[in-house]
């Protein structure tokens, strides 16, 4: 999941367009890459931050949800188990037994709601944008969204490689 390199080529087009064109609704790749340092600077973790808001100089990112320990631990338990997947319609329902996968269901019917919008500090810099946590939520499949995991877990430099990336 973190290592842009291993991503199939739709994967890394989208996640170079979306966040090409996140970059310029709130100023360029400088201030979205100004607002990941502030999130990865943020501890323990920003979705935990009970404000549900963290500002960097030029940007700024909310959220209506705190996102407590339990569900966290299962989310982040579920991307370490896949950092370095390839697969990318990545199931995270499949799990190795019912009491896994039932955690992974509570986790998934608490973070469904939460939407992150993200703008820039001055209007005239754009307009912001927003994303989810999961991009598909369907009877027995849910999929992260590839974007959540690149702002709130992969590297800076994986945000760089992704914004770099030639079609």
């Amino acid at each position: 999941m973190c290592n842009f390199n291993n991503q199939d080529e739709d994967t890394k087009a989208l996640i170079h367009l979306f966040m090409t064109k996140s970059a310029k609704s709130i100023g360029g790749m400088n201030f979205l890459l100004l607002l990941l340092e502030a999130i990865k600077e943020t501890k323990p973790n920003a979705l935990m931050y009970k404000t549900c808001y963290i500002e960097s100089e030029e940007a700024i990112i909310k959220w209506n949800k705190i996102v407590f320990k339990d569900k966290l631990d299962v989310l982040e338990a579920i991307i370490h188990s896949h950092k370095s997947s390839e697969a990318n319609n990545l199931n995270i329902l499949e799990a190795d037994s019912d009491k896994k996968r039932k955690k992974i269901l509570n986790m998934v019917k608490t973070l469904a709601p939460i939407e992150f919008i993200v703008t820039p500090k001055k209007h005239e810099n754009g307009t912001g944008f927003k994303f989810k946590v999961f991009e598909t939520i369907e009877d027995n499949y849910v999929k992260l969204n590839p974007i959540f995991i690149a702002m709130f877990f992969c590297s800076t430099e994986y945000m760089k490689k992704a914004l770099k990336y030639n079609i």
